[in-house]
């Protein structure tokens, strides 16, 4: 009997672990699922290109083309970040234990999976992987070492290289009014990030959990 009762325990503790050993590879599909979902990036240009009358960013099909697939990249590079962060870097709690951080190792491999996961699911290149990686790393270097600011206004531009970086991609020449609408955006990525991968509450699951 006791030998049964161990069986039932096993078999109900294997769909947990294996939960867990997908978990990173099921964010990594559900944060790219939900850029493409919510259109963050084409209403962002849409936006950017009505409120400041630039709509000659949109006259050449090809390169506007070009320039939505890059700053859809950064919109990844940064969802991919935060999402990280939440879910390895934040207190976490499970149940009705303490909140706790996640283990340096465990947070290592878990990054080390989803980074692979998302390669596997984008289909990059070699090229395209370690470009991507090299990035990735940069954004959390420069963002370790940010101050933490007070909560910014709508018309200011945030402190961080998601937006540097898409403002000079979508308009070098007007790029203050693109660092402020670079700004929203980050924002409504942060909010994605976080619906996907939040906190467990005893109410509430991750989107990635259920």
């Amino acid at each position: 009997m006791a030998t049964n009762s161990c069986y039932h325990v096993r078999q109900s503790m294997a769909p947990e672990r294996q939960s867990k050993a997908n978990a990173p590879a099921e964010i990594a599909r559900q944060l790219h699922e939900a850029l493409l979902r919510e259109r963050v990036v084409p209403r962002f240009v849409d936006s950017y290109v009505l409120e400041n009358s630039r709509q000659a960013l949109q006259v050449h099909a090809v390169m506007y083309r070009d320039l939505l697939a890059l700053l859809q990249r950064e919109a990844l590079l940064e969802l991919s970040v935060r999402a990280l962060e939440i879910i390895c870097d934040e207190p976490r709690t499970q149940g009705r234990s303490k909140a706790r951080l996640m283990p340096r190792r465990e947070a290592a491999l878990f990054r080390k999976k989803f980074l692979a996961a998302l390669v596997r699911q984008q289909g990059w290149s070699v090229g395209q992987a370690l470009d991507f990686q090299k990035d990735f790393q940069l954004y959390e270097d420069l963002l370790a070492t940010a101050p933490r600011t007070r909560r910014r206004k709508p018309f200011e531009a945030a402190n961080h290289p998601y937006v540097d970086r898409c403002a000079f991609l979508l308009d070098s020449s007007f790029l203050e009014q693109a660092r402020v609408a670079a700004s929203r955006t980050l924002t409504e990525l942060e909010n994605l990030a976080a619906q996907v991968c939040g906190p467990e509450t005893s109410d509430n699951k991750p989107a990635w959990k259920n």
